[in-house]
């Protein structure tokens, strides 16, 4: 069966590694908090100005005031300190971030993403996203395959307006993992259950399937 949001969140967190420092975007991103693997030691970056971030809170344990900057309340790990916006994206933009986890709307086969606004929609604004996929060392999307009509998300370019270019290194979805490399998508894993036909059928972009595609190990 396809993964559902936990399970793409719960494959993501596999690509974390000692001593990361990480921002996790807005949606399925945010999850990936709860499934740290055991024994990995990683920073949490918020760009409203948070850095040590830990999983979400209890019930018992929700501070009202302590947010990211989905506006979901989050919990502060010993040593995790606050400070102001101009602070947090020096921060980005001087490279310090290793790992940036967005959703998106559209990731094309070059490496293009689309993930602030779509045309005669209201949006709040582009928030940190163009200053994240400019500066982070690595960017891994998470996202559906497709949309709800049943249309592909993973394109061969972009048509919706773009958030950065050449720059997504892979994507996780409900269906599979991919690299985004020079050739196109290519095919590293697929969902257990899920065959690799139908991920072909699901995506509209340059797909490379090389020799057998094993299932994730979630």
């Amino acid at each position: 069966m396809p993964l559902d949001k936990y399970g793409i969140a719960k494959r993501i967190a596999q690509e974390l590694q000692d001593g990361m420092y990480v921002n996790l975007g807005i949606g399925i991103p945010t999850l990936v908090s709860n499934y740290i693997p055991a024994g990995v030691s990683i920073m949490l970056q918020s760009e409203n100005g948070i850095l040590g971030m830990g999983p979400y809170p209890a019930a018992d344990d929700v501070d009202a005031d302590l947010i990211n900057a989905g506006k979901e309340t989050v919990t502060l790990l010993p040593g995790g300190s606050f400070f102001d916006s101009a602070e947090s994206f020096g921060m980005i933009r001087a490279g310090k971030v290793d790992l940036t986890v967005l959703g998106a709307m559209e990731v094309s086969d070059t490496g293009d993403i689309a993930n602030w606004k779509i045309p005669g929609k209201m949006v709040k604004g582009m928030g940190g996203a163009m200053d994240l996929v400019a500066s982070a060392r690595n960017i891994i999307v998470a996202m559906m395959h497709t949309n709800p009509k049943g249309e592909s998300k993973l394109l061969p370019a972009c048509t919706l307006p773009l958030t950065g270019v050449n720059c997504v290194k892979k994507i996780v979805t409900e269906l599979a993992v991919l690299d985004v490399t020079p050739d196109g998508f290519k095919l590293l894993e697929r969902a257990p259950g899920v065959t690799v036909e139908e991920i072909r059928s699901k995506t509209a972009g340059k797909l490379i399937i090389e020799g057998d595609i094993p299932e994730m190990k979630i």
